[in-house]
């Protein structure tokens, strides 16, 4: 098997692996050295045909393989490339893939609204995690952001195409595990967006996972909409004996009340098992379910604040973007505020 170093850590993977995922498995080895995992938005490694879409996973690769050690010539997305033996690889040590990080990460804001206020996906969106990391507090775009109507695409599901950055995700989901796709990218360039051509057509058991696998606000819970901030509810693991799906989902409480049902999403916010609409939307009184416990919540998270301590185990849930202390070692980004 092949062996490839990132960030000066060395990691033996099958044939075949691309650089994401072996980051990813140094990640799974050791919690401490979870940095070494590039941020990604439109990978999802469940979903078949998933990345190459953001370009936020971009790295370095120093050394190609023990039989041609010369560099690639620019960053390469690493959700794409698959490792070679003695390939050697910088991530957070490498100040080029910081400064190309946030070139992206700027991109992605363009036409991104400054909504997080009211956006149901704060505190838990990938995208603010990236702009925290690799953002700056000021844009350059002097033009204006493209504006969509908010529009609804099923009976639960609330489309807010302004906050898109088209990654793809949901498209991928509406292939893959439901009955049939009836939504996806219409028109193209700076026009491009996903859409149905019949407003309220998205309607099978499978369609509320479209709004777990979105990085930001674009797909959001109409069942859940301006209920509560996320940082004031506390997830639990719960599980039910249902017929569609495995059952097993996060409850996201406020005192006794169920204000939203979600898949389990591992330490990379990927969904471990998707879940039907029946569990999601129909199934929202605690006395329908059998809680296990609270979820373990990585420590940076503002949903642990105020009521969660760190466990000891090293499995860490519902993360998003984990912090980088190696940054430390890099010029800081300038911050939003």
């Amino acid at each position: 098997m092949p062996k490839v170093t990132i960030d000066n850590i060395e990691i033996e993977v099958p044939e075949g692996t691309t650089i994401l995922e072996a980051a990813r498995r140094i990640g799974e080895r050791n919690s401490a050295e979870r940095y070494v995992a590039p941020p990604t938005m439109c990978y999802y490694s469940s979903l078949k045909g998933s990345g190459g879409y953001c370009r936020t996973c971009l790295v370095k690769v120093t050394k190609g393989s023990e039989r041609d050690p010369r560099p690639m010539p620019k960053p390469v997305a690493s959700c794409r490339t698959a490792v070679m033996d003695g390939m050697v690889v910088e991530n957070t040590l490498s100040q080029e893939v910081m400064d190309v990080r946030g070139a992206v990460t700027e991109f992605l804001l363009i036409n991104h609204p400054m909504d997080c206020p009211i956006c149901d996906q704060a505190g838990e969106c990938h995208l603010q995690d990236l702009s925290y990391e690799h953002g700056v507090s000021t844009s350059r775009y002097q033009f204006e952001k493209r504006t969509f109507d908010p529009i609804d695409i099923g009976e639960q599901i609330k489309m807010h195409m302004t906050r898109c950055i088209m990654c793809y995700r949901c498209v991928k989901v509406a292939e893959q595990i439901t009955d049939g796709r009836v939504h996806g990218v219409i028109n193209r360039g700076d026009a491009a967006e996903i859409s149905t051509y019949i407003q309220q057509a998205i309607d099978n058991d499978f369609s509320g996972n479209i709004i777990d696998v979105c990085p930001v606000g674009a797909l959001t819970d109409r069942t859940y909409r301006f209920s509560s901030r996320v940082w004031f509810t506390k997830p639990m693991d719960a599980h039910r004996d249902c017929k569609q799906c495995s059952g097993k989902v996060a409850l996201w409480l406020k005192g006794q009340e169920v204000l939203r049902v979600t898949g389990r999403k591992d330490q990379w916010g990927e969904v471990e098992e998707f879940i039907c609409n029946e569990c999601r939307f129909d199934k929202k009184q605690l006395a329908d379910w059998v809680v296990e416990g609270p979820r373990n919540i990585d420590r940076h998270s503002v949903i642990s604040q105020g009521h969660y301590v760190h466990a000891p185990q090293q499995k860490v849930l519902d993360s998003g973007t984990p912090n980088v202390p190696e940054l430390a070692r890099l010029k800081p980004a300038k911050k939003n505020r």
